[in-house]
């Protein structure tokens, strides 16, 4: 029975209407192999919760005392940097009574003892939860090398990272698509490999790293890479049912926990308990699954009908065939386990394009799998399966295909009032970058100081701060100070303040932040059109870089923030593709609704530069002084520094006033005329000044 506490955290058994996510959860759990989940879904979808009530159910694990890596007693890892595991002498004392398979207190690591299946000296424990913070920096993930020490002693002192300290259990990252590229990377490599390797100066250092790797995003906020979306075993698109039973269930659960989560957490002890012995059980079934010619014929067959890239999505829908029909009890893959493995591994690897939503076809799927099925199997044994998940079958109206949208289709909301130009097929966009380097976050666009990149000098460290020490610079710093430290022999007596980190030069992401004149005065639908897809191809651009965007637009009698910056690329295409023209042009509100924009964007991510490019004819005809108030609006942005160009959209025929230039000079920005470079070549254009 469980014991009583405040800290009870909730049960999974007790979430309601996720079956999709819990089965993914569980059979990750039954084979790490998998390659971990990926959670896409929408703000307020309890996607954390149902991660962290996971770890509840997983099974305890044994574990040699005093290993930092978590290291089993019956199979120890000869190249654990801990080796040789002996037990310390203050070493947690064990009796039988207290150790569940009475291991021997003190026995030296590799010795038999009088105990069921373990070596003496193990200790048993429940499996970790470890979290990764966005802000976390790849020494603190990896783990570091002790300067001081190496330097002093000349000994490798390895300090583990998060990586160590989730071995043999669970790597959870919230907004995992708002972790630096290369710290995925190294989770991903950590996940696939099962090792981790850290190296220093010419110092390497491996170590375990098996784990189940659990990451959650929301699409508003920007997605992953393809290539990092792909090495993501599984994916489930979580979104709130809009069914009210379902809805009233969920918040009589939430609010009955809140009022008393110990007695809650109490009702569910029998399910939780049932629920993790199953795991233990199918762990123990995985290995003797067989899984047929037939059965890898017919997932290589549904691969292909989806026109997925490489083939591990082949090998990841057969390891979560493999770990369905172990969770089933079966040893023998069927037609529902390949059914219930292309569910969660095939619907993230079938983009094919940056902008498209992911999803998986039912029907397409269920095609797919008649076509493959032999006539003396089964061809339909879908959702009326009861093993699916802890509380049942697969239930498809958790489906997340009714909410997505694609490019071009309209936001929820009003309809546009004015007429609105669909852009055209998006180009490759050339590198449109900050001209001046600065200091910023690490990214793929604009030249700065950054925390990855070539070494280009040392500065010193603050405090206790983290970061990648400098060799040859510590070594300078500390050696005037060797006689004074009373140092003669060989070696350097190294300090904290000696410490000189490396300083960096890379690549930079910005805030792109477009603001567009959706006037009349912009022309026809043919010319809207052409500047609709110049921006498209910059939002390819943006996407490929992991750049912030965000989108200013002005028509009628004021301006609106179309897209608050965010890292959803998609999110920017849909509101541009939706955007009407017509009406007047409140030239001043737009710039002066951009300054403030861009002042809110500077305090939440001051490190982020902003680069805006202004597309207008310079035409204003909203309000008194128009554009003059539109001058003093751009007199006051380019006083301020910030990298701007300016597309002029106004047409090559007739009288032609230059009022774009002028506004570009009160900008200090670059200039552009859209007649002289046609909409193919808006991006190659203003690229090539950009870079001048």
């Amino acid at each position: 029975m469980r014991a009583a506490r405040s800290d009870a955290g909730f049960p999974f058994t007790a979430i309601v209407g996720m079956d999709d996510l819990q089965l993914a959860l569980i059979l990750a759990a039954v084979s790490p192999a998998i390659g971990g989940v990926l959670i896409r879904g929408e703000k307020g979808t309890a996607k954390s919760t149902a991660v962290r009530a996971l770890t509840e159910i997983l099974p305890p694990v044994d574990v040699i005392p005093n290993c930092r890596f978590s290291c089993d007693p019956d199979h120890p890892d000869p190249t654990c940097p801990d080796t040789p595991h002996g037990i310390a002498a203050d070493a947690p004392h064990r009796t039988s009574a207290d150790t569940p398979h009475g291991a021997a207190a003190n026995a030296p690591h590799g010795t038999d003892a009088s105990r069921d299946g373990s070596v003496g000296g193990g200790i048993r424990r429940a499996a970790r939860l470890v979290e990764l913070p966005v802000g976390a920096t790849e020494d603190r993930v990896l783990g570091s090398l002790h300067l001081e020490k190496a330097l002093a002693e000349g000994v490798t002192a390895y300090e583990p990272g998060l990586l160590a300290a989730a071995h043999r259990g669970l790597l959870y990252v919230d907004e995992v698509n708002l972790l630096h590229d290369h710290l995925v990377d190294v989770l991903l490599d950590a996940a696939a490999m099962g090792r981790a390797t850290v190296e220093r100066d010419g110092v390497s250092v491996t170590h375990p790293a098996r784990f189940v790797l659990v990451g959650t995003m929301n699409p508003e906020e920007g997605e992953l890479r393809p290539q990092l979306l792909d090495r993501f075993g599984l994916t489930v698109d979580v979104v709130a049912s809009r069914d009210p039973a379902v809805r009233v269930e969920v918040m009589r659960a939430r609010l009955t926990y809140e009022a008393g989560p110990a007695d809650f957490a109490e009702r569910y002890d029998g399910a939780q308990r049932e629920l993790a012995e199953r795991i233990v059980k199918a762990q123990g079934l995985l290995p003797d699954v067989i899984l047929t010619d037939a059965a890898l014929r017919q997932i290589a067959e549904i691969c292909a009908s989806f026109d997925v890239d490489g083939m591990r999505a082949d090998l990841v829908t057969a390891r979560t065939a493999v770990a369905h029909a172990a969770w089933c009890g079966r040893t023998v893959v069927e037609v529902e386990d390949v059914r219930a493995a292309a569910k969660l591994a095939l619907p993230h690897r079938r983009r094919r394009n940056p902008f498209d939503a992911p999803g998986l076809d039912d029907q397409q799927l269920e095609d797919a799998i008649n076509n493959t099925t032999p006539e003396e199997d089964p061809d339909d044994d879908g959702p009326d399966d009861p093993s699916g998940g802890p509380g049942g079958g697969v239930d498809p109206s958790t489906s997340a295909d009714g909410d997505e949208q694609v490019p071009g289709e309209a936001t929820a909301g009003p309809a546009p009032s004015g007429d609105v130009a669909g852009s055209g097929e998006p180009y490759k966009a050339r590198l449109l970058s900050v001209r001046a380097a600065g200091v910023g976050v690490a990214g793929r666009r604009s030249r700065a100081l950054t925390e990855v990149g070539r070494v280009v000098g040392d500065r010193a460290r603050v405090g206790r701060e983290a970061g990648r020490p400098h060799l040859l610079g510590t070594i300078r710093s500390a050696a005037p100070h060797q006689h004074a430290r009373g140092r003669s022999g060989p070696g350097l007596t190294v300090r904290a303040a000696d410490v000189r980190l490396a300083v960096r030069e890379g690549r930079e992401g910005n805030l792109v932040l477009f603001c567009v004149d959706a006037s009349g005065s912009m022309g026809t639908k043919k010319r809207m059109s052409e500047v609709k897809t110049a921006i498209v191809s910059l939002l390819l651009d943006a996407y490929q870089r992991r750049d912030t965007v965000g989108l200013v637009t002005f028509a009628g009698a004021g301006a609106t923030v179309a897209l608050p910056p965010t890292g959803s690329v998609e999110t920017a295409v849909r509101r541009l593709e939706s955007l009407p023209t017509g009406g007047r042009t409140p030239l001043a509100e737009g710039l002066l609704q951009t300054a403030e924009l861009l002042r809110v964007a500077a305090i939440r991510d001051p490190r982020r530069r902003p680069l805006l490019v202004l597309v207008t004819d310079g035409r204003a005809t909203y309000g008194e002084n128009a554009f003059a108030r539109a001058r003093e609006a751009a007199g006051w942005l380019g006083q301020r520094g910030i990298a701007t160009v300016v597309v002029d959209c106004e047409p090559r025929r007739g009288v032609r006033l230059g009022l774009a230039a002028e506004l570009a000079g009160d900008l200090g920005a670059e200039y552009l005329d859209l007649g002289d470079v046609a909409a193919g070549n808006l991006v190659r254009t203003v690229s090539e000044r950009k870079a001048a």
